[in-house]
């Protein structure tokens, strides 16, 4: 926000999932003029020089959230029950738990920031 007035690519709600030590992936809903909604999904990896960060954006508006979901469901459960049934796909839950628990900064907050506080220009796929 700037002057008290609030952008209109800011968040209006944001969820973060942390996907190992180098991925990151946000989930963002952004207002248009129009005051309609869409969700921004951003996948955040560190360069594996060190210097910053690789992002890659995906636009989702709401004419697409039912097919979305309903294909990413199918899909996820195809290789959950065709091509890897005996996976304990549980592991990376535990996994991921444990990981955030030994990588909180010491006043208990994550060590990544939201989304909204990294991006820039809203029409950029990586910067």
């Amino acid at each position: 926000m700037e002057n008290g007035k609030s952008n209109r690519f800011d968040s209006v709600y944001s969820e973060k999932v942390r996907a190992g030590r180098r991925r990151t992936y946000f989930f963002d809903v952004k207002q248009t003029k129009g005051d309609d909604y869409y969700i921004t999904m951003t996948e955040s990896t560190r360069r594996s020089s060190g210097d910053g960060y690789n992002r890659h954006k995906i636009f989702l508006y709401k004419e697409d959230f039912n097919r979305f979901i309903e294909s990413l469901e199918n899909t996820i459960n195809h290789i959950k029950t065709e091509l890897m049934p005996n996976y304990d796909y549980e592991e990376f839950d535990r996994r991921n738990a444990e990981w955030e628990a030994t990588n909180q900064d010491e006043d208990g907050s994550d060590e990544v920031t939201s989304n909204s506080s990294i991006s820039s220009d809203e029409g950029d796929m990586e910067w």
